[in-house]
Protein backbone atom coordinates (compact mmCIF):
# COMPACT_ATOMS: atom_id res chain seq x y z
CA UNK A 1 0.00 0.00 0.00
CA UNK A 2 1.46 3.37 -1.01
CA UNK A 3 1.49 6.41 1.28
CA UNK A 4 -1.58 7.99 -0.33
CA UNK A 5 -3.64 4.85 0.27
CA UNK A 6 -2.33 4.58 3.83
CA UNK A 7 -3.39 8.15 4.61
CA UNK A 8 -6.84 7.72 3.09
CA UNK A 9 -7.35 4.53 5.07
CA UNK A 10 -6.22 6.08 8.35
CA UNK A 11 -7.73 9.57 8.42
CA UNK A 12 -11.30 10.88 7.92
CA UNK A 13 -12.53 13.24 5.21
CA UNK A 14 -13.99 16.12 7.23
CA UNK A 15 -16.25 17.76 4.64
CA UNK A 16 -18.60 16.79 1.81
CA UNK A 17 -16.86 19.02 -0.72
CA UNK A 18 -14.39 16.35 -1.80
CA UNK A 19 -14.75 12.58 -2.10
CA UNK A 20 -12.25 9.77 -1.70
CA UNK A 21 -11.69 9.37 -5.44
CA UNK A 22 -10.90 13.05 -6.01
CA UNK A 23 -8.68 13.21 -2.93
CA UNK A 24 -6.83 10.11 -4.08
CA UNK A 25 -6.14 11.65 -7.49
CA UNK A 26 -4.91 14.87 -5.90
CA UNK A 27 -2.57 13.12 -3.46
CA UNK A 28 -1.21 10.70 -6.07
CA UNK A 29 -0.28 13.63 -8.31
CA UNK A 30 1.42 15.38 -5.40
CA UNK A 31 3.23 12.17 -4.51
CA UNK A 32 4.57 11.91 -8.07
CA UNK A 33 6.02 15.41 -7.76
CA UNK A 34 7.57 14.64 -4.36
CA UNK A 35 9.12 11.45 -5.69
CA UNK A 36 10.55 13.30 -8.70
CA UNK A 37 13.00 15.12 -6.46
CA UNK A 38 11.80 18.57 -7.51
CA UNK A 39 12.42 21.18 -4.82
CA UNK A 40 10.24 24.23 -4.33
CA UNK A 41 6.95 25.24 -2.76
CA UNK A 42 3.28 24.27 -2.76
CA UNK A 43 0.14 26.43 -3.03
CA UNK A 44 -3.54 25.73 -2.53
CA UNK A 45 -6.15 28.28 -3.62
CA UNK A 46 -9.44 27.56 -1.85
CA UNK A 47 -9.08 25.49 1.30
CA UNK A 48 -12.56 25.64 2.97
CA UNK A 49 -12.42 23.68 6.29
CA UNK A 50 -9.04 22.20 5.38
CA UNK A 51 -9.82 18.64 4.25
CA UNK A 52 -7.40 18.66 1.33
CA UNK A 53 -4.94 20.86 3.23
CA UNK A 54 -4.72 18.33 6.07
CA UNK A 55 -4.04 15.45 3.69
CA UNK A 56 -1.49 17.49 1.73
CA UNK A 57 0.32 18.30 4.99
CA UNK A 58 0.33 14.65 6.04
CA UNK A 59 1.80 13.61 2.70
CA UNK A 60 4.42 16.35 2.87
CA UNK A 61 5.42 15.21 6.34
CA UNK A 62 5.70 11.61 5.13
CA UNK A 63 8.24 12.79 2.56
CA UNK A 64 10.05 15.16 4.98
CA UNK A 65 9.18 18.02 2.65
CA UNK A 66 11.35 21.07 3.38
CA UNK A 67 9.60 23.67 1.21
CA UNK A 68 6.76 26.05 2.05
CA UNK A 69 3.05 25.23 1.92
CA UNK A 70 0.79 28.26 1.32
CA UNK A 71 -3.04 28.32 1.39
CA UNK A 72 -5.31 31.10 0.12
CA UNK A 73 -8.96 31.61 0.97
CA UNK A 74 -11.44 34.43 1.54
CA UNK A 75 -12.82 32.63 4.60
CA UNK A 76 -15.96 34.54 3.62
CA UNK A 77 -17.58 32.03 1.28
CA UNK A 78 -18.03 32.24 -2.46
CA UNK A 79 -17.69 35.54 -4.37
CA UNK A 80 -20.13 36.86 -6.98
CA UNK A 81 -20.70 34.70 -10.03
CA UNK A 82 -20.06 35.99 -13.52
CA UNK A 83 -21.85 34.99 -16.72
CA UNK A 84 -19.15 32.37 -17.32
CA UNK A 85 -20.38 30.48 -14.25
CA UNK A 86 -24.05 30.25 -15.15
CA UNK A 87 -25.40 26.69 -15.07
CA UNK A 88 -28.89 25.35 -14.51
CA UNK A 89 -27.45 22.63 -12.27
CA UNK A 90 -25.25 25.00 -10.27
CA UNK A 91 -27.82 27.31 -8.75
CA UNK A 92 -26.89 26.24 -5.21
CA UNK A 93 -23.52 27.98 -5.57
CA UNK A 94 -24.37 31.49 -4.38
CA UNK A 95 -22.54 34.42 -2.82
CA UNK A 96 -21.44 33.56 0.70
CA UNK A 97 -21.98 29.82 0.36
CA UNK A 98 -19.25 27.59 1.81
CA UNK A 99 -18.30 30.21 4.39
CA UNK A 100 -15.89 28.89 7.00
CA UNK A 101 -13.94 31.20 9.35
CA UNK A 102 -10.16 31.11 9.37
CA UNK A 103 -10.42 30.06 13.02
CA UNK A 104 -12.15 26.80 12.03
CA UNK A 105 -9.41 25.97 9.54
CA UNK A 106 -6.73 26.61 12.17
CA UNK A 107 -8.59 24.54 14.78
CA UNK A 108 -8.78 21.57 12.39
CA UNK A 109 -5.01 21.63 12.01
CA UNK A 110 -4.52 21.87 15.75
CA UNK A 111 -6.89 18.93 16.35
CA UNK A 112 -4.83 16.90 13.89
CA UNK A 113 -1.56 18.02 15.54
CA UNK A 114 -0.22 19.16 12.19
CA UNK A 115 1.94 22.13 11.27
CA UNK A 116 -0.12 25.00 9.90
CA UNK A 117 0.48 26.12 6.33
CA UNK A 118 1.20 29.78 5.64
CA UNK A 119 -2.33 31.25 5.50
CA UNK A 120 -3.31 34.14 3.20
CA UNK A 121 -6.78 35.51 3.89
CA UNK A 122 -8.44 37.50 1.12
CA UNK A 123 -10.27 37.41 -2.19
CA UNK A 124 -8.18 35.93 -4.97
CA UNK A 125 -8.73 39.08 -7.02
CA UNK A 126 -6.85 41.07 -4.37
CA UNK A 127 -3.74 38.88 -4.30
CA UNK A 128 -0.65 39.79 -6.33
CA UNK A 129 2.32 37.69 -7.48
CA UNK A 130 4.18 38.99 -4.42
CA UNK A 131 1.80 36.94 -2.26
CA UNK A 132 2.91 33.72 -3.94
CA UNK A 133 6.22 31.89 -3.37
CA UNK A 134 8.76 31.28 -6.09
CA UNK A 135 9.37 27.86 -7.65
CA UNK A 136 5.91 26.32 -7.28
CA UNK A 137 6.20 22.56 -7.77
CA UNK A 138 2.55 21.76 -7.05
CA UNK A 139 -0.63 23.85 -7.11
CA UNK A 140 -4.21 22.97 -6.28
CA UNK A 141 -6.83 25.44 -7.53
CA UNK A 142 -10.27 25.01 -5.98
CA UNK A 143 -11.88 28.39 -6.61
CA UNK A 144 -15.13 27.05 -8.11
CA UNK A 145 -15.78 30.10 -10.30
CA UNK A 146 -14.23 31.44 -13.52
CA UNK A 147 -12.72 34.62 -12.07
CA UNK A 148 -11.29 32.76 -9.08
CA UNK A 149 -9.45 30.27 -11.29
CA UNK A 150 -8.29 33.07 -13.60
CA UNK A 151 -6.89 34.94 -10.60
CA UNK A 152 -5.19 31.81 -9.27
CA UNK A 153 -3.34 31.41 -12.57
CA UNK A 154 -2.63 35.16 -12.74
CA UNK A 155 -0.73 35.33 -9.46
CA UNK A 156 1.14 32.05 -10.01
CA UNK A 157 2.03 32.55 -13.66
CA UNK A 158 5.77 32.63 -14.21
CA UNK A 159 6.45 30.97 -10.86
CA UNK A 160 5.81 27.36 -11.81
CA UNK A 161 8.79 25.01 -11.55
CA UNK A 162 9.71 23.23 -14.80
CA UNK A 163 8.40 19.99 -13.27
CA UNK A 164 5.27 21.57 -11.78
CA UNK A 165 1.87 19.94 -11.66
CA UNK A 166 -1.31 22.02 -11.39
CA UNK A 167 -4.55 20.34 -10.33
CA UNK A 168 -7.80 22.23 -10.86
CA UNK A 169 -10.99 21.09 -9.17
CA UNK A 170 -14.39 21.06 -10.92
CA UNK A 171 -12.96 21.00 -14.43
CA UNK A 172 -15.43 18.27 -15.36
CA UNK A 173 -18.27 19.58 -13.18
CA UNK A 174 -21.23 20.85 -15.24
CA UNK A 175 -22.49 22.77 -12.20
CA UNK A 176 -19.36 24.96 -12.27
CA UNK A 177 -18.53 25.55 -15.96
CA UNK A 178 -16.37 28.59 -15.26
CA UNK A 179 -13.53 26.44 -13.96
CA UNK A 180 -13.07 24.62 -17.27
CA UNK A 181 -13.34 27.83 -19.27
CA UNK A 182 -10.62 29.48 -17.19
CA UNK A 183 -8.31 26.47 -17.56
CA UNK A 184 -8.83 26.18 -21.32
CA UNK A 185 -8.16 29.89 -21.83
CA UNK A 186 -4.92 29.70 -19.84
CA UNK A 187 -3.73 26.66 -21.75
CA UNK A 188 -4.13 28.40 -25.12
CA UNK A 189 -1.30 30.72 -24.06
CA UNK A 190 0.78 28.06 -22.31
CA UNK A 191 1.23 25.34 -24.87
CA UNK A 192 4.19 23.81 -23.02
CA UNK A 193 1.62 22.33 -20.63
CA UNK A 194 -0.50 19.25 -21.23
CA UNK A 195 -3.81 18.36 -19.63
CA UNK A 196 -5.72 15.23 -18.74
CA UNK A 197 -8.90 14.75 -16.74
CA UNK A 198 -9.45 12.32 -13.89
CA UNK A 199 -12.63 12.32 -11.79
CA UNK A 200 -13.69 15.99 -11.87
CA UNK A 201 -10.09 17.21 -11.82
CA UNK A 202 -7.90 18.73 -14.50
CA UNK A 203 -4.28 17.62 -14.13
CA UNK A 204 -1.95 20.02 -15.88
CA UNK A 205 1.68 19.11 -16.32
CA UNK A 206 4.67 20.82 -17.89
CA UNK A 207 6.06 17.43 -18.83
CA UNK A 208 5.87 16.75 -22.58
CA UNK A 209 3.56 14.06 -23.89
CA UNK A 210 5.20 10.74 -24.51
Amino acid sequence: MNITDQLLAKYPIISNQVDTKELSVLLRELEKVLRSGATGNIVEFGCYVGTTSLFIRRLLDAYDFMGEFHVYDSFAGLPEKTQADNSAVGEQFKVGELLVPRKTFVQNFKKASLKLPIIHKGWFADFTPEDVPESIIFAFFDGDFYESIVDSFRVCDGKFHKKATIVVDDYANEALPGAARAVDEWLTNHRQFTIRTEASLAIISSCPKT
